[in-house]
């Protein structure tokens, strides 16, 4: 505490007023202080709200990559699935169409034998009609000739 001279009056005022001077910067410093304070307060505030919003975002951002991510293994699965069908499907397709390449070959193999004996069947039927034709046109040449010998 500040003590002050006496004097006729009571105390020297000089001193009183140097010493409110004093007190007086005293409290202007410890309000400017205090606004310095109280201005980082709200900014600090203010970062703390703009901190809480982005971890906010980071946390959907995480959670939307994580959705991504699994969205992502389905989807490789999915086409995985659909490989593997499509495998199945055309080993299925080339089987059949094996199958049926086999049948047609021979069915082709059967009709080509079966043409062959025909045309065997022509020929030896064709063979018989000659030799018939043959006997069929001796015989009327020899009546040819035996008309030719009888005189009219």
């Amino acid at each position: 505490m500040e003590k002050f001279n006496r004097t006729l009056r009571g105390y020297d005022p000089d001193e009183v007023n140097a010493f409110l001077d004093q007190v007086i910067g005293q409290v202007e410093k410890m309000v400017n202080e205090t606004k310095v304070k109280d201005a980082k307060i709200k900014e600090l505030k203010l970062l703390e709200k703009e901190n809480a919003r982005l971890k906010e975002k980071l946390s959907q951002y995480e959670r939307m990559e994580g959705t991504l991510n699994k969205a992502i293994l389905m989807s490789q699965k999915a086409s995985e699935q659909i490989r593997t069908s499509a495998r199945r499907e055309s080993e299925a397709i080339l089987e059949e169409a094996k199958h049926n390449a086999n049948r047609i070959v021979n069915d082709a193999l059967l009709r080509a034998e079966k043409t062959d004996m025909e045309a065997n069947m022509l020929k030896r039927n064709i063979n018989i009609f000659k030799r018939r034709l043959k006997g069929i046109i001796e015989q009327q040449l020899e009546i040819v000739n035996d008309i030719e010998k009888v005189d009219f």
